[in-house]
């Protein structure tokens, strides 16, 4: 079996809940949506794990950890059609790109968020990593894509479900505003009154759920450029607070809504 490409769609900041109320259409090609849990609250964090070939994980009881890393590992096996890759296979960069590219692979990054500008660390073993001129278009990525002519692992990180939770054809000047809110407030101080309208909160919330219906129409286009077989994964890198138990948003809080996200991966063929 020849090496697939593969393919890893983040969808910055959604949450699980909000991209199942949004019954996605398209991803159905892939398998059966998953409850998972990010390594990380944030997104150059999270993003560093996904990029260690750790993507998120089921937490699951009565194993060790190192069981969960090791299966991880293997079962990229599967994903690439090739055979060996293990924990070990991956020393000593404990980088996914790093190996891929020693297994023949082009490596390509399209990312929405300046967290992960290519002057980061994260931009390491890449062939081309580009920072997207707006933050919420990931139509305009489509046009950019590789040729794919050799195996090819090609990561998207995809910003319509951050805040503010626009649409690439929604004027700015129609986007919420919620002053200091950039994806790390929260309040979280027992017995105090929330800063939040709770009407605010359910339409920001509506917004997200609104950005990933907008965006299964996207990702059915980019599956329609990618050649096939390719393994495609669609994830989020981290969940979003909107006013539960206090908080907004994510990063500095520690809440299962802000670890848990949606999982879909499978063959496209």
């Amino acid at each position: 079996m020849s090496a697939r490409h593969l393919v890893v769609v983040v969808l910055d900041s959604c949450r699980f809940d909000t991209f199942v109320e949004a019954k996605p259409r398209s991803l159905a090609r892939l398998g059966e949506i998953e409850r998972r849990w990010s390594y990380a609250s944030w997104t150059s964090p999270s993003h560093f794990n996904l990029l260690m070939g750790l993507l998120p994980h089921r937490s699951p009881k009565g194993v060790f950890a190192s069981e969960v890393y090791r299966g991880e590992y293997r079962r990229f096996e599967e994903r690439l059609g090739i055979d060996g890759i293990s924990f070990s296979a991956m020393l000593p960069h404990l980088w996914l790109p790093e190996l891929l590219r020693g297994l023949g692979y082009r490596t390509e990054a399209r990312v929405s968020l300046p967290v992960l500008n290519p002057a980061t660390p994260i931009n390491r073993a890449f062939d081309r990593y580009e920072l997207m001129e707006r933050h919420n278009d990931m139509a305009a990525m489509l046009p950019t894509l590789p040729s794919f002519d050799q195996p090819t692992f090609l990561l998207l990180n995809v910003g319509e479900t951050h805040y503010p939770y626009a649409r690439p054809d929604e004027p700015s000047e129609r986007w919420p505003k919620v002053h200091g809110v950039h994806g790390v407030l929260a309040h979280a101080t027992a017995g105090s009154p929330s800063p939040f309208d709770p009407r605010q909160l359910s339409e920001l919330r509506a917004r997200q759920v609104a950005a990933v219906r907008y965006l299964d129409d996207v990702i059915d286009a980019l599956f329609a450029r990618i050649p096939k077989p390719a393994w495609v994964v669609v994830t989020s890198d981290h969940g979003e607070l909107f006013g539960e138990d206090g908080f907004f948003g994510h990063g500095p809080i520690l809440h299962d809504k802000v670890l848990e996200v949606p999982f879909v991966e499978g063959l496209l063929a």
